[in-house]
């Protein structure tokens, strides 16, 4: 199952990274910067030093829309360390693994920065795997709340969710988005969410299926937000606010994401690893929005999590 596998997230990527060019292209000028020079991204094929195969990675900085998007596609093979052996189901001590995973950061306070990431692994010889399991989704991190966004990208998760009922709960990968993006210290969620799955075992040819549809849905879900909230005009306040908004990104990337630790404990590509984070990010000392400002409007809406489909009626 790993090659056909492998091959659809190239194919993805390909597709992913083509349409975000495109945007790039867009005739916007930027209310602080001027005119920007459309980003490309810059492809990074590589092989891996302690693992066996390996990956493309592609990035795009300083763009016209983008101000840091990454989206790696990565096929790795090899031994487990014990520390790590010991978290994953199974007993054997090789496992393949391979994903896509993106992380887009728009220069637009107004534009939500988006992750996702669909991945297959498995232990043991990937000819005969002893566990083999799946695990991704795609989630919304806006700096400004639009409750019309909200409500369009997880009804495409909804949709899609439903198409495979029988492997898929919506509720249930909704619900455990909002518990995984998560800053304890923080009480707040990282964004509005979306869906997450991971160790999923039970019929595998579905949930490769299932992952393949969530993948495809992806630029359904966020590249009309981005279209339409790149070109909206911003303020120098906004932009500190997003600043320090991103600082909480990064919070969750190097301290709670499960996908950074294993590649940090499995001897990964760190630059693949942690192109995730923001070029720029802004602490402030116990920094509070003004009540009733928008601001304060989406601290409020992560602390709380909603149900963005039943407030608006339905699938949106």
């Amino acid at each position: 199952m790993f090659d056909p596998f492998s091959l659809f997230l190239l194919d993805l990527q390909n597709r992913i990274t083509s349409e975000l060019e495109e945007i790039e292209a867009l005739d916007i000028v930027d209310p602080l910067s001027g005119a920007l020079t459309p980003g490309k991204f810059a492809e990074d094929v590589w092989r891996g030093e302690i693992l066996g195969g390996g990956g493309r990675t592609r990035v795009l900085e300083g763009g016209r829309v983008l101000e840091r998007g990454g989206v790696n596609v990565s096929d790795v093979h090899g031994i487990l360390s014990p520390e790590l052996a010991e978290k994953m189901p199974g007993t054997s001590p090789e496992f393949r693994a391979a994903g896509i995973s993106l992380v887009l950061h728009p220069r637009n306070p107004h534009a939500p920065t988006v992750h996702a990431n669909f991945r297959m692994i498995c232990r043991g010889s990937p000819s005969a795997p002893e566990r083999i399991w799946f695990g991704g989704g795609a989630d919304l991190t806006p700096i400004y709340l639009e409750e019309e966004d909200a409500v369009h990208f997880h009804s495409v998760w909804k949709k899609v969710c439903d198409e495979f009922k029988d492997t898929a709960s919506y509720e249930k990968m909704k619900e455990d988005c909002d518990r995984y993006f998560y800053l304890p210290h923080r009480r707040e969620a990282r964004g509005i969410g979306g869906i997450f799955y991971d160790y999923v075992e039970s019929n595998p040819e579905r949930m490769a299926e299932f992952s393949r549809a969530a993948g495809g849905s992806f630029a359904g879900a966020y590249m009309p937000i981005l279209r339409k909230r790149a070109q909206k005009p911003y303020t120098k306040e906004e932009r500190e606010f997003q600043l320090w908004r991103r600082g909480r990104y990064v919070e969750f990337n190097l301290v709670y994401d499960r996908g950074t630790q294993f590649g940090l404990k499995t001897g990964g590509r760190i630059e693949s690893i942690l192109m995730s984070l923001p070029p720029l990010v802004k602490y402030s000392y116990n920094f509070e929005p003004i009540a009733g400002s928008p601001e304060a409007k989406i601290i409020e809406a992560l602390r709380t999590p909603r149900d963005w489909l039943a407030e608006s009626g339905g699938s949106g």
